[in-house]
């Protein structure tokens, strides 16, 4: 069996490697072994850096947003808040660009979010309470632990012991 040299397909791949390392300072653009090192360094921190990116810029504008905001009297938080509560639907990229290039634009929507509707707590409290009123009357889509509870509330002796089918049998 004839012997297998792989000196053209190693010298070409030197190549490859130093023509990806061109530009790079002292010794990484020249020598094989550290263009090796530095690319694969290089290749990891633009792989992470892809991500980071997309990170700095949201916290880009959300500084700008900020700033704009401050100018207008209301801090970034209530900001948002407000425009989710008016349900204005407009993503961070824009706002920080109607905050640096046309503050009237963005000084009416801070008036948006300061009318905003405030979440009103109440009436959530009182959906609640209409929703476990309903739940009472179907006792079937109660959990055991909750029939329990009602059955201890009624005063029901042996509940501990008793299967769903019997509690439910014993509060109607």
């Amino acid at each position: 069996m004839p012997r297998v040299k792989n000196a053209v397909v190693t010298k070409q791949n030197h190549k490859d490697v130093l023509k990806d390392a061109k530009g790079y300072f002292g010794s990484k653009h020249r020598l094989y072994k550290s263009a090796k090192e530095q690319l694969m360094h290089s290749k990891k921190y633009a792989f992470r850096d892809r991500r980071q990116k997309k990170r700095d810029f949201r916290k880009l504008w959300i500084v700008r947003i900020n700033a704009g905001c401050r100018e207008n009297d209301i801090s970034y938080s209530k900001f948002i808040n407000g425009l989710n509560n008016a349900n204005v639907t407009i993503n961070r990229k824009m706002l920080s660009e109607l905050a640096i290039n046309d503050p009237k634009a963005f000084a009416k929507l801070v008036e948006i979010a300061k009318k905003g509707k405030a979440p009103v707590v109440k009436a959530e409290v009182k959906k609640e309470i209409v929703k476990k009123e309903e739940k009472k009357d179907d006792l079937s889509s109660l959990t055991v632990t909750e029939l329990k509870a009602m059955a201890k509330e009624k005063g029901i002796e042996g509940y501990t012991n008793m299967k769903k089918a019997d509690l439910l049998a014993a509060l109607k």
